[in-house]
């Protein structure tokens, strides 16, 4: 999952153990959670958006999910196949 922490954080000069602190969490979790290396359980997302007064959503989003489907045809694909 993304995240704008490290934005946000920096935007209200919090360094990472500020932000640890008023979370009640370690300073590493709060790294952690910036670097993508881990994803906050949904009580402490809701924890960290009420510290930054944002609704959580604008703080959390989730990965792009590279394209595995097969490439579907452009209109001139079906032009051509249709035409034949």
């Amino acid at each position: 999952m993304n995240n704008r922490l490290r934005e946000l954080r920096a935007a209200r000069r919090w360094s990472q153990a500020d932000l640890a602190d008023r979370l009640d969490v370690s300073r590493q979790t709060i790294n952690s959670i910036e670097n993508g290396r881990y994803d906050p359980s949904l009580p402490l997302a809701f924890r960290i958006a009420a510290a930054f007064t944002l609704p959580i959503e604008e703080i959390f989003f989730p990965s792009p999910v590279p394209n595995s489907s097969p490439e579907l045809p452009t209109d001139s694909h079906h032009q051509e196949a249709t035409r034949g």
